[in-house]
């Protein structure tokens, strides 16, 4: 019987959680995902290949655990902003901005748009319950707010708007995954389109 790490079954498997999210940021630093199978990752985790079968059924069920996990903090972090409701809604969407590019330049959360590669199975869920789904609902609340402040304009369906402007930060992720360096810049360039986008245009 395999050796449980940690007080309880629960911290046993989130230890190895945790080693499979390592395993798979080192993996991602040396060779392209596509090349990364399942023994790859079990060894760089210490696992048995069939242990880790016990965790997922295959690469893509994998990476979709390991996305959802690895966002939950973001999700946090952008609740926490979001409700700062002394602070204006321009003051909080420009912290939201920097807070989701910044969790994207986790190798094992950018995995849910990596570009140039072929894509998986197993897309992250995008509906209630995943880490997107509820960031979302958090940012169109802070618009909202904003709308209803009279910072922002109304934008009609809030829902859409907010959809819209998520491939900016989409594409804002993929520029960072392709060049961290570019972080700041393009923490700038998104905050100065997604705010233009929602300001009040005068008359």
């Amino acid at each position: 019987m395999p050796r449980i790490r940690g007080a309880s079954i629960e911290e046993h498997h989130e230890m190895v959680w945790a080693d499979l999210a390592e395993a798979m940021r080192q993996l991602l630093l040396e060779r392209d995902y596509d090349s990364i199978n399942m023994g790859h990752i079990a060894a760089r985790a210490g696992l048995a290949r069939n242990t880790l079968y016990n965790y997922a059924r295959d690469k893509s069920a994998l990476v979709v655990a390991l996305t959802e996990r690895a966002g939950l903090p973001a999700v946090e972090r952008v609740a926490a902003i979001a409700a700062r409701s002394t602070e204006s809604a321009e003051e909080r969407m420009r912290a939201i901005v920097e807070a989701v590019l910044e969790a994207f330049t986790d190798p094992a959360l950018h995995l849910m748009f990596r570009p140039g590669t072929s894509r998986h199975d197993g897309e992250v869920p995008k509906g209630p319950g995943s880490p997107l789904h509820a960031i979302v609902v958090e940012v169109e609340n802070v618009v909202r707010d904003g709308i209803a402040r009279g910072e922002f304009r109304d934008v009609g369906d809030v829902h859409l708007a907010v959809e819209l402007l998520s491939g900016v930060m989409r594409a804002g992720a993929e520029r960072i995954g392709r060049d961290p360096d570019s972080f700041a810049a393009t923490v700038h360039a998104a905050r100065e389109l997604v705010l233009a986008s929602l300001a009040c245009h005068p008359g």
